[in-house]
């Protein structure tokens, strides 16, 4: 048994296959989730709805093919701000949350102050992005991008080993 994050949660082998399979299968019934796992589906319940108040369960979504969307383009951006002062900070996340083409951003320590993944429909709609919303933000002091030529490991979630528990 594990005890994970600041809540103090407590995860037994059948708490961690649940959160394997409904992270593989979000759309997964409770009765099949509880088949999986080796549980009746009321007790199954249960525990899923544990561990979404414990905070281990963010959400529920849909992973979009973004090339079938149009989405062809997909760039990483390294943002250097003028401050590191947390009122700066603040201004530029504030800023980039909305401009729905950034779908990641990360704050850095080091050099670079953030990582933004940003995708677009072509090079001439990034390129507009990049001149008149991103490098025009608050505090911006330069920025450096590299266009992603294929991506080889996308697996959109986190390791479990069921075994290690």
């Amino acid at each position: 048994m594990a005890i994970i994050g600041s809540s103090r949660t407590r995860l037994d082998e059948i708490d961690w296959q649940i959160l394997a399979a409904l992270q593989q299968d979000g759309r997964m019934t409770n009765i099949d989730l509880a088949r999986k796992v080796g549980l009746t589906a009321p007790p199954c319940l249960r525990r899923v709805k544990a561990l979404e108040e414990a905070g281990l369960i963010r959400d529920y979504v849909a992973r979009l093919n973004g090339a079938a969307l149009g989405y062809t383009i997909t760039v990483f951006a390294l943002v250097s701000l003028k401050s590191q002062a947390e009122q700066d900070l603040r201004a530029f996340e504030d800023h980039v949350q909305h401009i729905p083409e950034v779908v990641e951003c990360h704050m850095l320590n080091g050099e670079i102050d953030f990582i933004l993944k940003i995708v677009a429909h072509d090079l001439q709609e990034f390129q507009s992005l990049l001149t008149s919303r991103l490098t025009t933000a608050p505090g911006v002091a330069h920025v450096k991008t590299s266009l992603t030529i294929r991506t080889s490991k996308d697996v959109g979630g986190f390791p479990i080993d069921i075994n290690a528990k």
